[in-house]
């Protein structure tokens, strides 16, 4: 298929899709994955041991796919470590990732692509990552998976991705993003033991410390999710995980520098007291929070090559790199 000006039609894009008990939701994603107006050189559906029928629908209606299934579910962290390790063994130079309950529009991609080029520089080539506007069924802005604009970009910065169409940005979500793989290769894979929440937060914030990301208005994906509602959402007894991820995070993860760390840290807080006075279970929330303090301050994230050997999914050295303040995991 003809790439849109501006993108290269050489270069090699593997869609990665997580997905987890989704059949049917799984089966739309692929159907608008499959139709774009450029298709990815490859698709890589990774199931987190779904017991739905998800492989056997992937099988029969969907068999070009790459799919990858593991034994147990390792959670959106895990599956996108292990999807995107088979899309660089593959040889993959960009990667879209999604997730199973996201719908593209049928140019999604293909706008990626443009406005990674559109908002190439001089002196550092495209940006290492572009995201696309993420909206909910009815249309609207899905809160959700707003991406973080950039504090303090450059008038450098602010004016190249603007010539693009584009908005600068500080991280994304795992709901349509081109990710360059060889800024993967130098910054290393989601760490799988998040199993779910701060995941890409903490990957993509990793991955953009001192370098440039976008958000495309134009590239367009419906988040299908069951309901409409952003982060503060009451979560039940999930809060763990959104807790011990965030304390994981601002103690171990080199992604944000020490001015961030206070200024998320702040933002976290109020989020989590704006979680507590709409909840209808505050002692689930509680719970949830007096474990996820616990863990998160005594226990670090077991290192994701372990992890996913685990699994049966081997990853190479030049895939994981150390970070700084990365410490030893704890099994």
């Amino acid at each position: 298929m003809k790439p849109a000006p501006g993108a290269r039609a050489d270069v090699s894009v593997a869609a990665v899709v997580v997905t987890y008990n989704r059949r049917e939701l799984l089966a739309e994603a692929l159907t608008a994955v499959g139709a774009q107006t450029r298709a990815p050189n490859r698709i890589v559906v990774v199931d987190n041991a779904s017991t739905d029928g998800t492989a056997t629908m992937v099988a029969e209606r969907f068999p070009d796919v790459d799919m990858l299934r593991l034994p147990r579910n390792l959670g959106g962290a895990g599956g996108f470590s292990a999807g995107i390790t088979r899309a660089l063994d593959g040889g993959a130079a960009l990667l879209w990732l999604l997730d199973d309950d996201t719908v593209p529009e049928p140019d999604a991609l293909q706008t990626l692509l443009t406005a990674r080029m559109r908002a190439a520089t001089g002196h550092d080539g495209p940006p290492a990552l572009v995201a696309s506007r993420v909206v909910w069924t009815d249309g609207r802005d899905h809160p959700m998976n707003t991406p973080r604009p950039k504090p303090r970009a450059t008038a450098a910065e602010q004016r190249t991705a603007r010539t693009a169409g584009c908005v600068p940005i500080r991280s994304a979500s795992f709901v349509s993003v081109v990710v360059d793989a060889a800024a993967i290769r130098d910054r290393g894979l989601p760490i799988a033991d998040y199993f779910l929440w701060n995941d890409d937060f903490e990957f993509t914030t990793r991955l953009l410390r001192g370098r440039r990301g976008v958000l495309c208005p134009e590239s367009v994906a419906v988040h299908k999710t069951r309901e409409f509602g952003g982060t503060d959402a009451d979560p039940g007894d999930r809060f763990f995980y959104e807790v011990r991820n965030k304390i994981w995070l601002f103690t171990g993860s080199s992604g944000l520098a020490p001015p961030e760390r206070v200024l998320y840290a702040g933002s976290t807080l109020r989020r989590w007291s704006r979680t507590f006075v709409s909840s209808s279970d505050r002692t689930v929330l509680r719970r949830a929070l007096l474990r996820g303090i616990r863990e998160g301050l005594f226990t670090r994230p077991k290192p994701t090559e372990a992890l996913l050997r685990e699994v049966g999914v081997e990853v190479r050295a030049e895939h994981v790199r150390p970070y700084a303040g990365r410490r030893r995991g704890r099994r």
